[in-house]
């Protein structure tokens, strides 16, 4: 069981959820995570023990010196914050952790038994998978909605993929099985750049994030990481004539695949944040 800090009533929560491991190519999720805590100086309530649900073998602990000059271990772990964003109508709980070797169920259950303590209201969970996909292009997303309305209103293109899963699918099929809403969002990265970080994919992460939340995020220094990301993947295309041509046949089939209405969608998106970003400074 999650021992949680005394935290007062939380208003109308949704927990936000990322998990290191097969779920999350180039750390593009829980890129996300480290962001949000950074920028809303989210407080730590909560950590699950991790003795019954980790293989130390596989998720090694680290020993460091910490601030008062001590060695100490720190145990792979997953930790719960709680925040009330800037200009939010909801508190937020966020579930930043590393997807367990064992006892999958059990977890799932630990972690919905303190939602459930919060009184979270939605999950949302946050994965990245490699994908035939070119660099050179907006950032694929995908994701799926236990409500209706959830889906309509964030215009979710639905997931197709059907094979194994990792602890994101088993963590929403939890929610869904005790009747608690659920949305999961998924960036598609290039699985020739599988290496972290890949923060043009945590940028567009984020979009949804805000979609959802109806607020604006600051971005912090994210933009020009994107921005250095990609120029850094375009010095890699020309060193490497081979590379560049497997880009172009991706840029082609990806274009021939895409959809007049749906591109033109995704801008009015892009365009209402860059619009809501102007008119918050913070963001």
């Amino acid at each position: 069981m999650i021992e949680i800090d005394e935290v007062p009533p939380l208003v109308n929560p949704v927990l936000i959820s990322a998990f290191e491991g097969w779920n999350d190519a180039a750390g593009a999720a829980t890129g996300v995570l480290d962001h949000l805590i950074e920028v809303w100086h989210a407080r730590l309530v909560a950590a699950i023990d991790p003795e019954e649900f980790y293989d130390f073998q596989m998720n090694r602990p680290v020993v460091g010196t910490s601030d008062d000059g001590m060695r100490r271990i720190t145990w792979p772990s997953t930790q719960l914050y709680v925040v009330r964003p800037p200009g939010s109508h909801h508190d937020v709980v966020l579930l930043r952790g590393i997807e367990p070797n064992m006892r999958w169920r059990q977890f799932c259950a630990e972690l919905l038994a303190a939602a459930d303590d919060l009184g979270v209201e939605t999950v949302v969970t946050l994965g990245a998978l490699l994908a035939e996909t070119p660099h050179t292009r907006p950032i694929q997303l995908s994701g799926t909605a236990t409500e209706l309305d959830l889906e309509d209103r964030l215009k979710l293109e639905p997931a197709t993929y059907e094979g194994p899963t990792g602890i994101v699918g088993v963590f929403q099929d939890a929610c869904t099985r005790v009747d608690m809403p659920a949305v999961s969002f998924w960036a598609a990265i290039p699985h020739y750049l599988p290496q972290p970080p890949c923060p043009k994919a945590t940028l567009a992460l984020l979009g949804q994030v805000e979609d959802l939340l109806e607020v604006t995020i600051p971005l912090g220094d994210l933009p020009e990481e994107s921005r250095a990301w990609d120029r850094g993947v375009a010095e890699l295309e020309e060193e490497d004539e081979e590379m560049a041509e497997y880009v172009r046949s991706l840029e082609e089939a990806q274009d021939t695949a895409d959809l007049p209405e749906a591109s033109g969608e995704a801008i009015a998106r892009e365009f209402e944040r860059y619009l809501k970003r102007r008119e918050d400074p913070s963001g």
